[in-house]
């Protein structure tokens, strides 16, 4: 499905969000940046590399691994590292978020934007990103939600259900692919759940913050040990 949409993914990520999305990123790298000289950031489900790219600008040196199991998403990726010359910092490959092939303490951050909800096992993906993290590392996760306020939660619905799978159907061709967003966001587990799930995975420290009216939601965790 990712395959799919990959050439219109960025295009179409900046319209329906209002670029809003860049916001958010620059909110969740000064979570990233702070992780001393030279870090090394994994980047899981990293799609198309703009939240790999923001990083590496942020932290000016170290190294950034995107990695990602939709290799059409990766190839977009891979022509955007190279127009902002940073294939000395940023590397991307194939790989799967539940499975890595990194050992442990491998990174001093690990990160994740709109894309734990599409993990098959969120257990296992959680519990990955902690044995790579470094004793002192952090996982800051990115996640797409639905608003509390009832208002707000209204037309949020009405566009996401109604509004955006057309649009998204006809730039891309694939109006499963944006049916399926909507409906993977409405699943994802509510804020106390998601911490519970980070809590038993092994984090600590576990933080979170509401973005936008609560359409985005960071969440941070700590390996302590």
């Amino acid at each position: 499905m990712f395959d799919s949409i990959a050439k219109d993914y960025d295009s179409l990520n900046h319209i329906m969000s209002l670029s809003i999305d860049k916001i958010w990123r620059k909110k969740a790298i000064r979570k990233i940046k702070d992780a001393g000289d030279s870090p090394r950031v994994l980047d899981v489900a990293c799609g198309t590399g703009d939240f790999s790219i923001a990083i590496a600008k942020a932290i000016g040196n170290g190294k950034v691994i995107g990695v990602d199991i939709s290799k059409e998403m990766l190839e977009v990726m891979r022509r955007k590292v190279l127009k902002n010359n940073l294939e000395c910092i940023i590397s991307q490959e194939v790989g799967d978020g539940e499975d890595l092939r990194f050992p442990e303490d491998s990174f001093d951050r690990v990160v994740n934007a709109f894309g734990i909800r599409n993990f098959e096992d969120r257990d296992k993906g959680l519990k990955e990103a902690l044995r790579v993290l470094k004793p002192g590392g952090r996982l800051v996760i990115l996640e797409l939600s639905r608003p509390q306020n009832r208002i707000i939660r209204w037309f949020y619905d009405l566009y996401f259900l109604n509004i955006l799978p057309k649009i998204g159907g006809k730039v891309s061709g694939d109006k499963k692919a944006y049916m399926y967003l909507p409906a993977s966001v409405k699943a994802f587990p509510g804020k106390k759940e998601f911490m519970e799930q980070m809590r038993e995975a092994g984090f600590a420290n576990i933080t979170h913050r509401a973005l936008t009216f609560g359409i985005c939601r960071m969440y941070c965790g700590d390996k302590i040990v």
